[in-house]
């Protein structure tokens, strides 16, 4: 199998070492690239393709956001992950707009690092539960409508299918998931594919904006 290949864009010399030095002692991962600023970011990107983009999301001149937004313009199949300092990142919250496929603070144990890694690299995505949930709560009137619309179906979904629903918009990872309804992790990803393709949800961070917006999710306690 081959390593997923990840490219590294901060505008901190030190926190690029840093994630480098993280991902390296992880097999299957191989980091290269690096970016200190949006714009090299988009030609680094043109030129090496890596599976997963680090993102920063402030940087001077072109910031993570918009270099995002172009570069998943130039090729689609590109997975980013912003990387933010603050729950409370405004910045951060355009980068759904932009096409991330996740958030991940800066902050966030080496674990979390590498797992949200692996994880993007399949497809899939992820959204930090802190910032996530400090966003959305922050930003509820803002919310853009990921199916393009006010309303979809939820009466499409099974019961299964609203908790499955419900346990994403918590933050809730499929392996969480499958301990909290007794599932197996292969059962909770066919029922996660189901929901999105149900409610033609672009990833997991539509679906939790979607659970915000249709009343599934109103707090972290919930």
């Amino acid at each position: 199998m081959n390593d997923t290949t990840v490219m590294l864009v901060d505008d901190q010399d030190m926190m690029r070492t840093g994630m480098a030095m993280i991902i390296g002692t992880h097999a299957g991962l191989r980091v290269i690239g690096e970016a200190a600023d949006g714009l090299t970011a988009i030609e680094r990107d043109a030129e090496l393709q890596p599976d997963v983009i680090l993102m920063d999301v402030r940087m001077p001149g072109l910031d993570g956001i918009e270099a995002t937004r172009r570069i998943i313009d130039a090729r689609p199949e590109a997975r980013v992950l912003m990387l933010t300092t603050f729950d409370l990142d405004e910045y951060a919250f355009g980068g759904l707009n932009a096409g991330a496929s996740g958030f991940l603070l800066k902050d966030a144990p080496p674990a979390e690092l590498i797992a949200a890694i692996r994880t993007i690299a399949e497809g899939n995505a992820i959204v930090s539960p802190r910032v996530t949930r400090a966003m959305l709560d922050l930003y509820q009137g803002q919310l853009p409508d990921p199916a393009g619309r006010s309303s979809s179906p939820l009466g499409m979904l099974s019961e299964r299918e609203h908790e499955v629903l419900r346990a994403i918009g918590r933050g809730l990872s499929n392996t969480e998931i499958a301990q909290e309804l007794f599932l197996s992790e292969s059962t909770v990803k066919t029922h996660v594919g189901r929901v999105l393709a149900k409610l033609e949800l672009r990833d997991r961070v539509h679906a939790v904006i979607y659970a915000y917006r249709n009343g599934l999710v109103k707090n972290a306690g919930q």
